[in-house]
């Protein structure tokens, strides 16, 4: 039986991925690197220890940790402000918890983003936990996030879903044991979700579709 819904924040819950690409690329121009915005856009997802090394393969751990470093401060410096909740976000966080889902919010973000988010939803009364880059070593699509919101769900991979907006969701969901509700509003195209079980143009479509989605207890309980 379904037990817990766990749920990615940027690009998922929160409008963010053209302001993280923004930050990125401002990254990159000071330290002599250009990319077009399509593949700033196609590693958006990955944590800064996954997201650096996958355009600058050839680069020094200690540079790559110094630019995910800069891409943190000046997103929180010159950007979150700016990030919006998609419409029914947090409506959709509503209907989960009224359906008796436990709620874990699973995010490469760092814990203070997190917190950010977290207040921008108004969601602190309805997530149960969340588990931030901070918490865990290698960032998406590495596993270790949603084991770790898994753990503090105390749910088993088959009892979870994981609802994402990018394929490194996915892959690591598959990699916890777990699958994915995936949202176009991270604006990968459908081919690049497709390991998901479902996929929906937004968190918007998700709640009106709920009882016909995967989220929904009807058929277990028909």
């Amino acid at each position: 039986m379904l037990k817990a819904i766990l749920f990615d924040i940027d690009g998922t819950l929160v409008d963010s991925n053209d302001l993280h690409i923004a930050a990125w690329d401002e990254v990159f121009r000071s330290a002599g690197h250009q990319f077009h915005r399509r593949a700033l856009h196609d590693q958006v997802g990955k944590g800064g220890d996954n997201y650096v090394p996958s355009l600058l393969p050839d680069i020094s751990d200690q540079e790559a940790e110094r630019l995910a470093d800069e891409h943190g401060r000046i997103y929180k410096q010159r950007y979150i402000a700016q990030a919006r909740p998609f419409p029914d976000a947090r409506d959709l966080l509503l209907r989960c918890r009224e359906a008796g889902y436990k709620i874990v919010l699973a995010s490469s973000a760092s814990g203070e983003e997190l917190d950010h988010y977290l207040k921008l939803l108004d969601a602190a009364q309805l997530v149960d936990a969340h588990t931030s880059a901070d918490d865990v070593g290698p960032s998406k699509p590495c596993p270790d996030i949603f084991v770790s919101a898994l753990q503090k769900a105390g749910a088993e991979p088959d009892e979870a879903l994981v609802v994402g907006d990018t394929p490194y969701d996915i892959e690591a969901a598959n990699g916890a044991g777990t699958k994915t509700i995936a949202v176009r509003s991270g604006k990968f195209p459908d081919e690049a979700l497709a390991g998901a079980i479902a996929i929906f143009d937004d968190v918007a479509q998700l709640l009106a579709r709920f009882n016909a989605s995967p989220l929904s207890r009807v058929e277990e309980a028909v």
